[in-house]
């Protein structure tokens, strides 16, 4: 009777575990953005690296990316400080939730993690003044519109191509406003991709602090917004 009853008490407690690992539902990934992340190819360690922590078949990653775009392609509520700027054109941001809302049809989403790796074409046309404004604008749209507040915010800093703000005025301004933003917020982070832009390129060149990143330079980038999404989405449970 007395192991019968342990039995029973085994059995009630996976039945619970299962019940709640199906109701917690599939990790989703956003990645977008422009060139650099064109490059990073997910398959190579983003994905499996989420895969090995969550499981196989709990994770969906979404990316789309266009090269040498400012965040105005993305960002609806975009605007210039003056006048004669350009104005906001978020058709990128469409052709992403398109992308998003068939991957995630009739899935259950349990968290929501958006990792975007841009800001080149704003520093080159400086407009860094907007962007902060910009980037946490960008946040609260694709919140707002996935319908999901507790989305978690990761943003891949930029390199350091143009310490000296020489050929993008706006480059060092860009990676301050990167960092700020990413700790305004307990869901929000950043990580560093100065030392991935040297080595050989995809094409097989040699490359020194080059506008974009490595061969080698990219699987290590996959890796760490893979690491800093499973640590968003474990302290912010």
């Amino acid at each position: 009777m007395k192991a019968s009853k342990i039995l029973l008490i085994c059995l009630t407690s996976f039945i619970m575990s299962s019940c709640n690992s199906e109701q917690e539902g599939k990790h989703l990934f956003i990645l977008s953005g422009q060139s650099n992340m064109i490059g990073l190819k997910p398959e190579e360690s983003f994905t499996p690296t989420l895969k090995g922590e969550f499981g196989e078949e709990n994770v969906i990653v979404v990316k789309d990316a266009s090269g040498a775009k400012p965040i105005r392609r993305w960002y609806k509520d975009w605007k210039p400080l003056r006048e004669d700027h350009p104005k906001a054109q978020p058709d990128l941001y469409d052709t992403l939730m398109t992308k998003v809302n068939t991957a995630i049809q009739n899935e259950k989403i349990a968290t929501v993690t958006f990792i975007w790796m841009q800001g080149e074409r704003d520093a080159r046309e400086k407009l860094g003044e907007v962007y902060e404004r910009s980037l946490i604008g960008l946040y609260k749209q694709i919140s707002k519109d996935l319908e999901f507040k507790d989305v978690n915010f990761l943003i891949g800093r930029l390199s350091d191509f143009d310490m000296l703000n020489e050929k993008y005025p706006h480059w060092t301004l860009i990676r301050d406003v990167q960092v700020k933003v990413a700790k305004s917020n307990p869901r929000f982070d950043w990580i560093n991709t100065d030392d991935l832009n040297d080595g050989v390129n995809r094409k097989g060149d040699e490359i020194k602090n080059d506008l974009h990143m490595s061969a080698e330079g990219y699987i290590v980038m996959g890796k760490r917004f893979a690491d800093k999404s499973i640590e968003l989405i474990k302290n912010n449970k």
